[in-house]
């Protein structure tokens, strides 16, 4: 146990709106998935997706000069990170950028760049690939260009643990602070790999949804209906700092982060281990990290991908560590799913859920998950008292990574 850290600072730009105020908003009503049919993936069997609400002229804009040899995922990353800062009551201009970390999970990295510059190549040749190709590309560039922006020049990670990349990033931000390798870490995660291929890929592998015909109804977490997710983009960032740091500088804490754990299932490549061995192991990791008990969590942010076997599973491993039913959420029914960048963005849900005493339902679940166990919100936003809660992210390679996080 390491002792808790202050979240100071959130910062979102998703499918549900262009800042953390109005994700918050959209996420808290829960009436809808977020989705629409694609342009960019007409022709392929699954044809629909969530997008930010911002084209790229105007995420462009927002970011400035620079933003002409960024990839969108990294143009994503920026303007999340700048608000988290902000929300933190910081300003770069005068921090010392040698105490600042900056750690960002990134599952794919710039796909849409891999993409269109393959195309270039098989089309019109070498000499018309971009020379910015390769620094687009690779996937350790969002956290690269974040801490330009912010002139951050302490430890500078990228994590890639599939969709548990985000949540990766937060725990490993967190150490970073325990080890005293920086005083403020801006952590979280980005992802823009919205692109005919990766969809294609996803397709073939039997996890996307096949509702074409309504797409807002698609993602469905935990609906006995579920048939997979929904490609989604965006980012989530959170200022964390020592708990007394924060305190000496006058700061608000959103929340706190008392417990991480980290497991891997070591079983397949896309598959969880059908025991739920390893995902229970990181969640009582992460409470014995916080000095917490099961019984001590009220709430769950559910990684709830609305695939069939993630959320069978998932279900099981609630109702067996959690027996007293806390309240469960899972913001991938609005959002959809953000693959590297989820477990950063509902991360920062988490935190506002517990600023805000209330918990917000999951789209598309009109009723509590019949024989599941758990205790699903729906319909409506559910006031709750929230002390203690916990956010789960499972990811490909049979990645698990839990945060605990508690009210300040």
């Amino acid at each position: 146990m390491t002792g808790p850290v202050a979240v100071t600072g959130v910062g979102l730009l998703t499918p549900g709106g262009e800042d953390a105020d109005a994700t918050w908003e959209t996420v808290r009503l829960g009436a809808r998935t977020a989705a629409a049919h694609d342009p960019a993936l007409a022709g392929l069997p699954v044809d629909f997706s969530c997008h930010v609400p911002l084209s790229r002229d105007e995420l462009d804009r927002r970011v400035g000069r620079a933003a002409w040899r960024m990839s969108r995922n990294a143009v994503l990353a920026v303007l999340a990170a700048r608000e988290a800062v902000r929300d933190a009551g910081l300003d770069p201009r005068t921090w010392d950028g040698d105490r600042v970390a900056v750690v960002i999970g990134c599952g794919l990295g710039a796909d849409e760049v891999r993409e269109e510059q393959g195309g270039r190549l098989e089309e019109r040749g070498a000499g018309l690939v971009s020379a910015l190709t390769v620094p687009q590309m690779i996937p350790n560039m969002a956290a690269g260009e974040v801490s330009i922006d912010l002139g951050a020049r302490g430890p500078g990670l990228a994590c890639a643990t599939a969709c548990a990349s985000g949540a990766t990033a937060v725990a490993v931000a967190r150490d970073l602070l325990a080890a005293g390798r920086c005083d403020i870490a801006v952590a979280g995660a980005t992802e823009a790999a919205v692109t005919r291929l990766t969809t294609a890929g996803f397709w073939r592998a039997g996890v996307l949804s096949r509702r074409v015909d309504a797409p807002a109804a698609a993602s469905r977490p935990f609906a006995p209906d579920r048939d997979g997710f929904v490609m989604a983009e965006g980012a989530g960032m959170l200022v964390l700092e020592r708990r007394a740091d924060a305190f000496a500088r006058g700061a608000r804490a959103r929340a706190l982060l008392v417990g991480c754990g980290s497991t891997s299932d070591a079983y397949h490549p896309t598959a969880p281990a059908p025991d739920g061995r390893g995902a229970e192991a990181a969640l009582r990791s992460a409470l014995a990290d916080a000095g917490l008990s099961p019984h001590d969590v009220d709430h769950v942010n559910a990684h709830g991908t609305s695939t069939r076997a993630n959320d069978a599973g998932e279900a099981a491993l609630i109702a067996r560590v959690l027996p007293h039913r806390p309240s469960v959420t899972a913001p991938k029914g609005v959002l959809g799913h953000g693959l590297g960048a989820a477990g950063a963005v509902e991360a920062a849900l988490t935190v506002l859920t517990l600023q805000h005493g209330t918990v917000p339902p999951v789209a598309n679940l009109d009723a509590e998950a019949p024989g599941s166990g758990i205790d699903c919100v729906t319909e409506e936003p559910r006031r709750q008292d929230v002390r203690v809660a916990v956010s789960h992210s499972f990811g490909f390679g049979g990645h698990n990574v839990v945060l605990a996080l508690a009210r300040a």
